[in-house]
């Protein structure tokens, strides 16, 4: 396939070298121009000429507004598809927003793939994503080869866009809520006289543990806040949470509460950091000192 994709930050630079590994002709483009650099080296190549129409876009970019602006701005890429050429959307969006890019692609004779997505920056790279799908069945017959090239598993959840992004909040609220749990964890370890070294030791092994807390519980005890995932990522991504509850009437205080946190710690000045840094924020508020801050 010809592949257009737009956003190669941590995850989406893995996600089209896996597409070129696969053997897929991939055209990408990225605000930051080494990252497109590092397709280029990994095989691929920058946008160029649009005169070739693709087969597919990727965007995985950051938000709603991205995706909009990407996909059917006055640049938008939209219009380097060929006609039923389909696009894959893997930001991070509200069920809503979804269903509206869908109908917007539909008339102008695009396919559309509700396509947000988990795993990491190393599965990613791996091609071993979880890709959580929704879209007609023309729209999973067009993406099919690039879905294999990027993802170890696609969970089919409706034959229209929404369901997909429905999906990803659940996931973001439960990735959300054990981060911040990570945080207090390490800090309340830490006011008790263990480093985080050891609680991550046990922990790790105990009843306790959670994917997120051996994912992130690590970079605490390396007092590296370098930016993998930032606390502002959870700004945006509790907040749909929180949305599409209160569109339901539903009550999510575990949600509200972790949102409230992230945003009390980007007030406090750590929103760029990594989203582990939700650790200091807890343990400055005790008087705690983590690793990496003074």
């Amino acid at each position: 396939m010809l592949i257009d994709f737009v956003g190669l930050g941590s995850m989406g630079l893995g996600m089209a070298v896996s597409l070129v590994k696969a053997g897929h002709t991939v055209r990408g483009f990225d605000p930051a121009a080494t990252r497109v650099e590092m397709l280029i080296a990994q095989g691929g190549s920058a946008f160029g000429d649009a005169a070739n129409e693709a087969d597919a876009v990727v965007s995985a970019v950051l938000n709603a507004d991205q995706t909009r602006a990407v996909l059917f701005g006055e640049q938008g890429v939209a219009k380097r598809l060929r006609p039923g050429g389909v696009i894959i959307s893997c930001a991070t969006v509200s069920p809503a927003f979804a269903a509206e890019m869908e109908a917007q692609a539909a008339e102008i004779g695009l396919l559309y793939l509700d396509s947000p997505i988990s795993g990491g920056a190393i599965k990613a790279a791996a091609g071993q994503l979880s890709i959580m799908a929704a879209g007609t069945v023309e729209a999973f017959g067009v993406a099919g080869p690039a879905l294999e090239a990027m993802a170890e598993t696609v969970h089919r959840l409706g034959e229209h866009a929404g369901p997909g992004s429905a999906m990803k909040a659940v996931n973001q609220l439960l990735a959300g809520v054990h981060i911040a749990a990570m945080g207090e964890a390490l800090a309340f370890g830490a006011s008790q006289g263990l480093t985080p070294a050891q609680v991550v030791q046990v922990v790790s092994v105990s009843a306790g543990t959670s994917w997120m807390f051996e994912n992130r519980a690590p970079h605490v005890v390396d007092g590296d806040y370098t930016p993998r995932s930032k606390v502002d990522i959870w700004l945006k991504d509790l907040g749909i949470v929180t949305d599409i509850a209160a569109s339901s009437a539903l009550p999510v205080p575990i949600s509200s509460n972790a949102l409230a946190q992230f945003r009390a710690a980007s007030e406090a000045g750590l929103g760029d950091e990594d989203d582990s840094a939700i650790a200091k924020y807890f343990a400055r508020a005790g008087g705690v000192i983590l690793p990496g801050d003074s």
